[in-house]
């Protein structure tokens, strides 16, 4: 029988608390004396075995693949959804909009949930809607744009869940370098799920003659994904990982939650540097193929493509597996960094993802004006450049785990979801089209690639941006861990009522 973190109420079993609130006293980054500890002997038996806990890390994992699959399969096929709904560039680009504005918007509400209830069951309800809307989507028509508009909104309400909640699961499943590596290895999977939803996009329109049947192909995979998650994936207590399995629960409003994280400057800075890698990683993902597309067409190498006709998807199976490879190396690269780095530099983490958004923008200015006279070079400086930027990805989920307290970590990941998309990639792909078809407006003799090399321009911009972010991050970083730190393994003894917002250890078996 595992042990499942809970919300306490009064019907609660009575068991030894110390609370935080603000009775207390207690300001956060405050120095912490330790009078009760929350952590348990060592020689406790943990909540989940270190077996089922590496069997649950690889349903996770291959859940995350599945959602950013999905997520990039109509990025693999939008020459092709262009061209059977007869669309702008604009419009083309509203289709990835409304798909992240709803799993933005509804990111906090799973993230309070997920701070309070069983994330097993949240994961689980919320898979199901995205496995029924990405299946409905397979079945549109030309005459049902707004339809697929619709259920490509849905399908952001199914992965807003498990985006939110996921995190904090492995965070509770191990603990240190151990938990680095992990969320390094789920990380992975952001990048390589991206570049495989170009792959079999393009792959299943080519082989089929119908891009819908890529929406087919992954639905189908979901349903395996639902089905392990069902049997294989657990909801250990919140914090035991640092507990050694008795976890704590918190007892606290969404507003006091929203306040500590707002106090927490390395948190909110870190998140301003995540909503910068979103606007430009979502940008590129979604037009990067397509302007490579056009690139050939200006270079004279292959015809452009016409109505009735297959586009042609090389460059979305090219594009796809650079996403993939510099997903794995940079992601394994940043991780490792950091734990060289981390034990003698406390500010390494930030400074990793400062270097890795600066390191790009060199990249991205060539990228942008190699293109239209060789290819070859053009893909050379993509893969160092998402080289750089994939050093970020789970190195910055590692200080999001470690710089929160394990009862406000799903709304963390949340409110950073829903910041990172509403100003990042939310906006980006639509940005881009509204620019590049401005551009062309005001000059009616500029070529279509040429109106979305100028718009693509931006992104640079947005990288330094991003940057700056994370420099100022290392100047807090230290100090909110160590805060944390305090926070879980001990805090002041409680006087008088108990408040509203509480950490208090939970030792307690749930059928």
């Amino acid at each position: 029988m595992d042990q499942k973190g809970s919300v306490s109420s009064h019907q609660d079993t009575p068991v030894p608390r110390c609370s935080l609130g603000s009775s207390s006293g207690l300001r956060y980054g405050a120095l912490v004396n330790s009078v009760s500890s929350l952590a348990t002997l060592p020689s406790d038996k943990p909540p989940i075995s270190k077996r089922r806990a590496y069997v649950a890390i690889a349903v996770l994992c291959y859940v995350n693949l599945l959602n950013y699959m999905e997520r990039y399969t109509i990025a693999g096929v939008l020459s092709e959804i262009k061209d059977f709904f007869n669309i702008s560039d604009s419009t083309a680009g509203l289709l990835q909009t409304v798909f992240i504005c709803s799993f933005l918007l509804l990111a906090p509400l799973f993230g309070y949930l997920g701070d309070r209830y069983n994330r097993k069951y949240i994961m689980l309800c919320g898979l199901s809607v995205w496995l029924l809307t990405a299946a409905g989507s397979s079945f549109v028509t030309k005459s049902q744009f707004w339809l697929l508009v619709v259920l490509r909104a849905l399908v952001g309400v199914g992965e807003a869940s498990y985006s939110t909640v996921a995190p904090t699961i492995i965070g509770d499943l191990f603990s240190g370098g151990q938990r680095s590596v992990m969320i390094c290895i789920f990380y992975i999977f952001i990048p390589v799920g991206s570049g495989l939803g170009y792959i079999t996009g393009a792959g299943s329109a080519y082989l089929t003659g119908d891009w819908r049947w890529a929406l087919k192909f992954t639905s189908i995979l979901g349903l395996v994904g639902f089905v392990l998650m069902v049997f294989w994936c657990p909801n250990p207590p919140r914090g035991a990982a640092e507990t050694h399995g008795d976890g704590v629960t918190g007892q606290s409003s969404y507003m006091e939650d929203v306040k500590y994280l707002l106090k927490n400057k390395s948190y909110v800075w870190s998140t301003l540097g995540v909503t910068s890698l979103a606007f430009l990683t979502g940008a590129l993902a979604f037009w990067l193929p397509t302007f490579l597309a056009r690139a050939h067409v200006t270079q004279g190498l292959r015809p452009s493509c016409t109505t009735g006709e297959s586009c042609n998807s090389t460059d979305s199976y090219i594009f796809g597996a650079v996403t993939v490879a510099t997903g794995i190396l940079g992601g394994a690269l940043g991780t490792t960094i950091s734990r060289q780095l981390r034990d003698r530099f406390s500010h390494a983490d930030p400074l990793i993802c400062a270097v890795g958004m600066l390191g790009s923008v060199p990249c991205l200015f060539i990228t942008i004006f190699v293109a239209s006279s060789s290819i070859p070079v053009t893909y050379v400086f993509i893969f160092f450049g998402e080289l750089l930027l994939s050093l970020n990805w789970a190195v910055l989920a590692d200080i999001l785990l470690y710089v929160v307290i394990p009862t406000r970590r799903a709304t963390a990941e949340a409110l950073q979801i829903t910041v990172g998309h509403l100003l990042g990639d939310a906006g980006s792909p639509y940005l881009l089209g509204v620019i590049s078809d401005a551009i062309r407006s005001f000059n009616p003799d500029t070529s279509d690639f040429h109106s979305l090399k100028y718009s693509l321009l931006l992104c640079p911009f947005i990288g330094i941006l991003g940057g700056v972010f994370f420099l100022i991050a290392t100047m807090y970083i230290s100090e909110d861990k160590k805060a944390v730190q305090r926070l879980v393994e001990g805090v002041p003894p409680q006087h008088g009522p108990t408040p509203d917002s509480s950490v208090e250890l939970s030792n307690k078996s749930n059928v």
